[in-house]
């Protein structure tokens, strides 16, 4: 059950764009002194970095027209990183600039090559260390890249089944995850001359991922689930490969992440996702800045400090929640300075958007859901209608928090119903497990159930149920059509799976050395290939009878924009409404202001 809760005074209508318009201000990020930030705001429709001293006018140091700058990072107090693709490729490049904007290049100006970084090595000034795919699409090394020279040295060669690398304190590639499709080993060399030595193998259902080494770069903290359901923090021998001791573990969901201090060499904080996340702090000097900030700022958001300089004196902190995107400040703990910065969309108001309320229910054979419910204002909380969102991944999970595409629909008046369907990561291991070839099937009837739930609690309206996702979320929304054609009164597949023989088939090449296990958690094609066809909604296009509307960047690289041709075609072949829009230059979703707004305006027509 939920709490029925009375209707408040009418929100107005808010335009579209200002729900879907790139943030005014994002992404601010403090220079090792702490003398400088900078940060994202929109040039010309396009996520550009600006650079100010504080307290100082900003000055704009990019000029990118065709893409948003995707993340950035100053490399030292007088240059910056960035990463951009190009139309949605995900094959990033990463570029160099100075502070004034000045001599801005490309560093890795290779084709077809995608770019990430290993380590920022923050101690080092002209240097990086880079995976890229150069000798093999699938296959990524490491390179030691001189930012000022553009030279390319390689410090760790890939023999073709590592699908990780990490560095110690010092910057050096100590550690490796390597895999066969389906087993996972963990590598540790004791120094960068040393040849990998294995420490512990585990079938890919029992994760132990590595986070970073003990600051004596001896032992290594990682999340893991062997011997629990749970996932939790640990800290490794790796000499043994043994587990030392527990870090911090929740009875209900999985540890998700563990800070420290780069500058104190001391673990500071532990955090988890209930239904909102959850701080357990593992440091009193972090605990008395979050309780101070806290005071200052009130506890009805959740506060993250999500910059520092070297000192670890000066930070930014952001604080968001469900009804807003996220407030900027500059804290000073010396003189106790709390400066705003910016928020990121000052157009959206808190008090004219609707709360995001976590709720549970019970599959049809007997899992416990959880998830969200987002109910409009100023309307009776009766028979509403509703959008279905179901996440992409499907090894994801939705969070409480700021959502564009929730806010939009509650403000148009639709109860906004999101699930964490079996396979949802976050729950433990046997609910992950539980939703192995699963697609349209169980994973599916969670879907449904959640739908049915909303109905009998006399919120939802029956014949005004709407179903909307993306990627995986696509495919929710063609097997909810496909498989219960009577449920929905409208669908909307955004960049989703349409065929799971072709999806397989068209993976990027860099997830190949995973296909095995992609066989396992989704299906064979030759030993599953009678459900796999059973459970591909363009095989049974025949069935769908639900107004569609299809939306795809051309560039996927992820779902191949075969995908919605082939359920468009079959569509259409059997006399069906659909709608279709493709986007030439995106990818996996749409990231371009202009194409945002066409989508979303169509969505809502």
């Amino acid at each position: 059950m939920i709490m029925q809760i009375s209707p408040e005074l009418k929100t107005s209508l808010i335009p579209l764009r200002d729900f879907f318009k790139n943030p005014k201000k994002s992404s601010f990020k403090l220079s090792p002194k702490g003398t400088h930030l900078a940060f994202m705001a929109p040039y010309k429709n396009r996520k550009n970095i600006f650079v100010q001293e504080i307290g100082q006018e900003a000055v704009r140091i990019t000029e990118e027209l065709d893409r948003d700058i995707a993340g950035f990072f100053w490399k030292t107090d007088d240059r910056l990183i960035y990463l951009r693709d190009n139309k949605g490729d995900e094959n990033y490049h990463l570029y160099v600039a100075n502070k004034n904007g000045e001599n801005a290049r490309d560093l890795t100006p290779f084709p077809e090559v995608r770019a990430s970084i290993v380590d920022s090595l923050p101690d080092i000034d002209d240097e990086v260390l880079v995976a890229m795919n150069q000798s093999s699409p699938s296959v990524f090394d490491v390179y030691r890249l001189n930012i000022v020279t553009g030279k390319i040295t390689m410090v760790a060669e890939n023999p073709g089944d590592i699908a990780e690398w990490f560095t110690d304190h010092e910057g050096i590639v100590r550690g490796a995850v390597k895999t066969d499709g389906v087993n996972n080993t963990l590598l540790y060399r004791a120094n960068e001359n040393d040849a990998f030595k294995e420490v512990l193998t585990t079938n890919f259902r029992e994760a132990v991922d590595p986070l970073f080494f003990t600051f004596d770069n001896k032992q290594l903290y990682a999340k893991s689930n062997i011997g629990r359901d749970k996932q939790a923090i640990v800290l490794i021998d790796l000499e043994n490969g043994k587990e030392v001791k527990e870090i911090f573990s929740h009875p209900d969901v999985d540890a998700q992440g563990l800070s420290y201090s780069r500058k104190r060499k001391v673990l500071t904080l532990a955090y988890c996702t209930t239904w909102k996340t959850e701080m357990t702090f593992l440091d009193e000097r972090l605990k008395q800045l979050y309780s101070d900030l806290y005071n200052r700022l009130g506890d009805s958001e959740e506060v993250w400090l999500i910059s520092a300089n070297k000192k670890e004196d000066k930070f930014v902190v952001l604080t968001n929640s469900d009804l807003t995107a996220g407030t900027y400040y500059f804290y000073d703990t010396t003189t106790k300075e709390l400066q705003k910065l910016a928020e990121a969309n000052p157009w959206l108001k808190a008090n004219d958007m609707c709360e995001m309320k976590p709720i549970q229910y019970q599959s049809r054979d007997g899992l416990t859901i959880h998830g969200y419910l987002t109910l409009p204002k100023g309307k009776e909380l009766k028979n509403l209608p509703v959008v279905v969102n179901p996440h992409g991944g499907p090894w994801w999970r939705d969070s409480w928090g700021f959502n564009a595409e929730v806010q939009f629909l509650a403000n148009r008046g639709y109860a906004v119903l999101q699930m964490n369907f079996r396979g949802s990561t976050g729950y433990g291991r046997k609910f992950w497990e539980a939703s192995f070839k699963q697609w349209g099937r169980t994973m599916q009837n969670d879907i449904t159930d959640g739908v049915q739930w909303l109905i009998n609690q006399e919120i939802g309206h029956p014949n005004k149920i709407a179903i909307y996702g993306a990627s995986y979320g696509g495919y929710a929304t063609l097997a909810g059509v496909t498989y219960t054609p009577d449920l929905y009164a409208c669908a909307i597949d955004y960049v989703g799976v349409s065929n799971l023989f072709s999806f397989l088939n068209t993976i990027p090449e860099y997830w190949k050395p995973m296909l095995e296990m992609m066989h396992e958690m989704v299906g064979h094609p030759e030993q599953d290939a009678q459900e796999m066809r059973a459970y591909s909604p363009v095989f049974h296009a025949d069935k769908i009878k639900t107004p569609l509307f299809v939306a795809q960047g051309a560039k996927d690289p992820r779902v191949n924009i075969d995908e919605s041709d082939q359920i468009v075609a079959a569509m259409k072949e059997h006399g069906v409404e659909v709608q279709y829009m493709v986007k030439e230059n995106e990818g996996h979703g749409f990231h371009n202001e202009e194409n945002k707004f066409e989508f979303y305006e169509a969505m809502e027509k």
